[in-house]
This record gives C-alpha cells, sequence and structure tokens, in this order.
C-alpha cells in the first residue's frame, strides 16, 4: 500500500502531520462555538446577535472567537499547503 509519507523526509512527515492536526483542532473548536451559537457560519452567528435571538454576551465574544479560529485555519491550511509545494519540488 503506498502512503502520502513515502517519499518525505521524516521530519517533512513530522510536521505536515502536526499541521494537519493543528488544522483539524481548529475546525473542531471552530464548528463547536458555531454549534452553540446554533448557526452555521460566523455571517449567521452575527446575524443571530444583531437581531437578539442570542444574548450579546458571551455570544458576541464567541463570534469573534470563530472568526480568528476562521482565519487562522485558512492560515495554517495555506502553510501546509506552501510546504507541501516545498517538499514535492525537492
Amino acid at each position: 500500500m503506498h502512503t502520502f509519507y513515502d517519499h518525505l523526509a521524516p521530519d517533512d512527515a513530522i510536521e505536515i502531520e502536526h499541521a494537519a492536526r493543528l488544522m483539524y483542532e481548529i475546525r473542531a473548536g471552530r464548528d463547536s462555538l458555531l454549534a452553540q451559537l446554533g448557526a452555521s457560519d460566523a455571517a449567521q452567528a452575527l446575524a443571530r446577535i444583531a437581531d437578539g435571538q442570542l444574548p450579546e454576551h458571551p455570544s458576541y465574544e464567541q463570534y469573534l472567537s470563530v472568526r480568528i479560529l476562521t482565519t487562522l485555519h485558512a492560515d495554517v491550511r495555506t502553510d501546509l499547503a506552501d510546504r507541501l509545494k516545498d517538499t514535492q519540488q525537492q
């Protein structure tokens, strides 16, 4: 069975594995907050707060956390994609 890590240096494989785990944990945290807010995304959460469906506190802080986690997830994903390009070019 061919695996993704077969042609990677051990250090590269470990870094990629850590980045993938971090992406998973960030996404799970974001999804948990969205579930608490009863929203599918940050925009819907903010709309629910603005409409008075959710209390301003702590919902707004949770909304901000969702935004931060969404940005962090995108950043880690970009870094991982760059890392994969680097290993493929070697």
